[in-house]
């Protein structure tokens, strides 16, 4: 008896994009992220971005970086915070590509910033991975959404629950769904 042809499928032949020893490093920070990072004191903010560093994040030195413990980085050495960085509670920085988040930038709480998707044109649905750009003095508020290969320019504000797929100029007050700039920033005081 002949066995049926087997209908196509999201992510048939689909292989991995990394290679085993990216794989252990990731596996490695995951247990790193879920213990040391993930357990340590709310004031603990150097004790993170030592982590960090340890896994190749680069992180400006004496910065007064901050960053939560709950955040959640899927690949720190993918990773660039300029000095004065906030990324606050429960944000996820999912860097299939680098990221990186000029001075003062800051991330409110649950923020998910997202470097890759997939590109659902082939069955094999493979990996489509684009750099993001945060500017200096960047404030995303809370629960928004940045994607893949997004850049938003120096003082922009992210307005809260936004989904960002398109870059956004600096200076500006953006937000929506899509979100999109609606007025000029003032320079803060």
């Amino acid at each position: 008896m002949t066995q049926p042809e087997e209908r196509p499928y999201l992510g048939q032949n689909g292989p991995s994009p990394y290679p085993a020893s990216e794989l252990v490093r990731r596996t490695l920070w995951a247990c790193v992220q879920a213990t040391l990072f993930r357990w340590s004191p709310r004031p603990l903010h150097g004790w993170r971005v030592a982590l960090l560093r340890m896994f190749g994040a680069d992180i400006a030195t004496g910065g007064g970086v901050r960053i939560f413990p709950s955040v959640r980085i899927i690949f720190p050495w993918k990773l660039k915070l300029a000095a004065r960085v906030m990324i606050g509670p429960e944000v996820l920085i999912y860097n299939l590509a680098p990221v990186s988040l000029g001075y003062g930038a800051n991330l409110s709480q649950r923020v998910h910033v997202c470097a890759g998707s997939h590109d659902f044109r082939h069955w094999s649905m493979p990996l489509d991975a684009r750099p993001i750009s945060i500017g200096d003095n960047v404030w995303i508020a809370a629960e928004a959404f940045v994607g893949p290969g997004v850049t938003i320019g120096e003082l922009a504000v992210i307005g809260a629950r936004s989904v960002v797929t398109r870059d956004q100029p600096a200076r500006m007050v953006c937000a929506g769904v899509p979100c999109r700039p609606l007025k000029p920033r003032p320079d803060p005081t």
